[in-house]
């Protein structure tokens, strides 16, 4: 991009967002990390720092310590390649090709009509700024960039941590300046599979979208009172059951497991498709009396199918189907009993898809205690048991317990003091982060995450706060003098 103007041109910090839009602009969702892998090697080399890329294009980088600071410990910087992939109904946006397109607006920077991949491209770009000489003076500085974070903390779980030599480490992965993060959820993934079964499609199809959602983070904003759209699509197909004969065609929406799902999509057969329109629209007007101000966009379309479907499920399979979207628990289930306001233990329904194997149902659990992800995971099991679906169970990671003494949270307290004016809080999260797994790797590692401030983060609503960014730079800088 060195001959095309930046959209951040003229802000600070210059740099940084210099190499954060660089990066935008190639695709990098979970799974398709090589090409900034590559990206990330050769700027590495092409600056003399030592390199290596693993099988799962996990990239370490040792930077030398600069003169006189090479008797010095090393410091480990950590973050994520990979990012959210979701887009707004209607945008042609190819994640697989596309670069994102950014943009500036009252501070903020954002992506047109796409997730803005802050989470994590800000510690992507911090950690390249380091290797790119931005920082006068430091000791050996450790840069591991991880990849397939978001669907499970795969490379975090693969990567041959022997090469590490540092004793500390920030983890870039946070959204909030005013807070330094010691301590995190664990989590599980699961599937669970809903047989099908078809018959011949009988009377009038309808389809019901329900779109306008706020989303968000299934971890940080789990406790936000966000409706879940695959929930809110089974609450309304359990009513309009009620009333008349429903049989499912096809049932769709969410797109991460780790999003509130903002959408969800069905086609239904019914004896009358106007008559069952008018039933799904009154009873979206009673629950929009109960959903919070962010959810006030939601939009609901009824609409006759322009071409019928030759089959829909049959009336067993659509009430399976309709038992697993309508009764599962999903949300925040309790509450920690250590830390108050702490969410302790939660589910999130986020994708729910028809296709050839049947009705598939995605969850993320988290906790910091592992006796309820067995929990978790025991109940949709006894769920699968009593709706002839099958389960599985995946990408388990564990959580990072808070150490009551850590001389590298300390010190990033009193240098962030000087650089914001205030001591920055020091809370745990509901939300995954690659610490735990690293701490297993490493446990006498000294570690706090912290980052700048976004918002709307997994959604096609996040933003970037410019002037955060360069704060949060401004510390880390500091750390590293």
């Amino acid at each position: 991009m060195d001959m095309k103007k930046y959209v951040t041109e003229g802000l600070e910090p210059r740099r940084v967002l210099e190499l954060f839009e660089e990066i935008s602009a190639i695709p990098r969702g979970s799974g398709n990390e090589e090409a900034v892998a590559r990206m990330i090697e050769k700027f590495a080399a092409d600056r003399g720092c030592y390199c290596l890329r693993d099988e799962r294009n996990n990239v370490f980088v040792r930077v030398p310590a600069t003169e006189g600071r090479e008797h010095e410990g090393a410091i480990l910087l950590q973050g994520h390649t990979d990012m959210v992939c979701e887009k707004n109904s209607g945008v042609e946006h190819d994640f697989m090709r596309d670069g994102l397109e950014l943009y500036v607006e009252d501070g903020w920077l954002r992506a047109r009509g796409t997730t803005l991949g802050g989470d994590d491209g800000a510690a992507v770009a911090m950690m390249l700024a380091v290797i790119d000489g931005c920082v006068a003076t430091h000791p050996a500085v450790e840069c591991l960039f991880t990849t397939d974070e978001e669907v499970g903390l795969l490379g975090a779980g693969s990567f041959d941590y022997s090469v590490i030599t540092a004793k500390k480490m920030i983890n870039l992965d946070s959204e909030e300046e005013n807070a330094v993060t010691a301590g995190c959820a664990g989590g599980v993934r699961s599937d669970l599979v809903v047989p099908v079964k078809m018959q011949e499609a009988r009377g009038e199809s309808l389809d019901i979208s329900l779109t306008g959602l706020c989303g968000g983070h299934s971890g940080e904003n789990i406790n936000c009172g966000r409706a879940n759209a695959i929930k809110l699509m089974g609450r309304i197909l359990a009513a309009l059951s009620k009333k008349m004969r429903v049989n499912i065609v096809s049932v769709n929406g969410g797109g991460k497991d780790n999003a509130i799902p903002r959408e969800a999509f069905c086609t239904v057969s019914v004896a009358k498709a106007d008559r069952a329109a008018r039933a799904v629209l009154r009873e979206v007007e009673r629950i929009r009396g109960e959903l919070c101000a962010d959810d006030a966009g939601l939009t609901v379309g009824c609409a006759v199918t322009a071409e019928s479907p030759a089959e829909m499920m049959n009336a067993e399979t659509t009430r399976r189907v309709l038992a697993v979207m309508a009764c599962v628990q999903n949300g925040v289930i309790e509450m920690s009993r250590d830390i108050p306001g702490l969410v302790g233990f939660s589910r999130n329904l986020g994708i729910v898809k028809t296709g050839d194997a049947g009705v598939t149902f995605v969850f993320s659990s988290r906790s910091p205690v592992e006796s309820q992800l067995d929990a978790s995971v025991d109940s949709l099991d006894a769920l699968a048991a009593v709706t002839g679906a099958a389960t599985r169970h995946y990408s388990r990671y564990p959580g990072w317990d808070f150490a009551s003494r850590s001389p590298l949270r300390t010190k990033y307290l009193k240098v962030a003091r000087g650089v914001l004016g205030y001591e920055p809080k020091v809370n745990v999260i509901h939300a995954g982060l690659e610490c735990g797994i690293i701490r297993s790797h490493l446990p006498k590692l000294d570690m706090i995450s912290v980052g700048p401030d976004m918002k709307g983060i997994h959604s096609p609503d996040e933003a970037l706060s410019i002037e955060s960014l360069g704060r949060l730079w401004r510390i880390l800088e500091e750390m590293l003098k």
